[in-house]
């Protein structure tokens, strides 16, 4: 089974992928389209569960540096 987006771009198009989800040819399933918002907290949501300790930012804050010092002598 293969899955498409579609953008409907006329009212009447509505009314053939209806007729052919009756015939049962297809199935239609409608998506909620996400605002920025919704992308923005669920993004923070997955960054609060693993988020690094301020320990383990400085540990690579100061490798990051000491490579970069190291390349610029």
């Amino acid at each position: 089974m293969k899955t498409y987006q579609i953008d409907l771009l006329n009212p009447k198009a509505a009314k053939l992928l209806q007729d052919l989800a009756d015939l049962k040819l297809i199935s239609i399933k409608e998506t909620k389209k996400q605002d920025f918002t919704d992308i923005v907290s669920k993004l923070r949501k997955k960054a609060s569960s693993n988020a690094p300790s301020l320990e383990e930012i400085s540990k690579e804050v100061e490798m990051v540096r000491t490579e970069r010092y190291a390349k610029n002598r």
